[in-house]
């Protein structure tokens, strides 16, 4: 008997991107936690996978394309590595910039050299404390997801 064929580009099951921060709630219509649109918070869990993916997967560009603006992943590996080393919380199938603002969001005050976690901070944000770096991109995140959201989801 032969073993089964092998899943091939399988995701594991995405799991609520909340961080139990929520704002919508109080009104927003994008939740400053966890940057999903308001109707995504509520309706999350009658969502299929498919769903779930797409979210998933416009949340991590909208956060890479963030934290690529404002620092460079020079070495992957490395970081993979100072991530499983440090014990911080990350999904290896997810790309490294998304990796990079989970190492901010866990311990961007006790990092005193980014070049031994594999990054490399941009010339224009180098004199910039690595805490205030971490709120910028969250906050810039944030505003990325509410234009998204005004653009194309708003109904006016």
């Amino acid at each position: 008997m032969s073993p089964p064929p092998a899943r091939q580009n399988v995701l594991p099951r995405v799991t609520t991107p909340c961080i139990g921060v929520c704002s919508t709630a109080l009104g927003d219509s994008v939740c400053r936690g966890c940057k999903r649109f308001s109707h995504e918070v509520i309706d999350w869990n009658g969502y299929n996978e498919e769903q779930k993916q797409a979210i998933d997967r416009r949340l991590d560009d909208f956060l890479s394309q963030v934290v690529g603006n404002k620092l460079r992943i020079v070495d992957a590996g490395l970081l993979e590595w100072q991530m499983q080393v440090q014990q911080i919380r990350f999904k290896p199938h997810k790309r490294p910039e998304v990796w990079a603002f989970a190492l901010l969001k866990a311990g961007a005050a006790q990092i005193k050299d980014p070049a031994e976690f594999g990054l490399a901070i941009d010339a224009q944000y180098r004199d910039v404390p690595l805490t205030q770096l971490r709120d910028m991109i969250d906050r810039e995140f944030y505003i990325l997801s509410e234009a998204h959201y005004d653009r194309y989801m708003k109904v006016v």
